[in-house]
């Protein structure tokens, strides 16, 4: 699968997984993954979970504006920086967002996450 395939295809399962059932989101993060949240930074699978479930909203609905990744040379691993719009449930106005995943394949063949960071781009 091409790099810009497999980015679109990642951005399209981790967004539909994280609206749906963040909890899901679990087996896309190792022990050794690391997220930073509006600059807060948390580690391991279990720990982020805890983060993304905890948010102060039950619903909410990406919608993807760009996707683009390269590759990081590192493992052959993959960088995807994603912007878009967060819209939250009962708010009138969506939220602009900027997200970077550094992706790393694993022996099965998939993709874990190794580095998220997360920023709501205020205007």
């Amino acid at each position: 699968m091409d790099p810009d395939a497999l980015a679109k295809a990642f951005v399209e399962h981790y967004y539909s997984t994280f609206d749906g059932n963040r909890a899901g989101l679990a087996n896309l993060y190792q022990e050794g993954s690391m997220l930073t949240f509006e600059g807060q930074k948390i580690q391991g699978s279990t720990n982020i979970v805890a983060k993304l479930t905890s948010l102060p909203f039950q619903q909410c609905l990406h919608s993807i504006s760009t996707v683009d990744c390269q590759p990081s040379g590192v493992n052959n691993g993959m960088l995807v920086f994603v912007s878009g719009n967060l819209q939250l449930a009962g708010e009138q106005h969506a939220l602009k967002f900027s997200q970077m995943f550094h992706l790393i394949p694993t022996p099965q063949g998939s993709y874990y996450v190794l580095n998220d960071v997360f920023r709501l781009n205020y205007a």
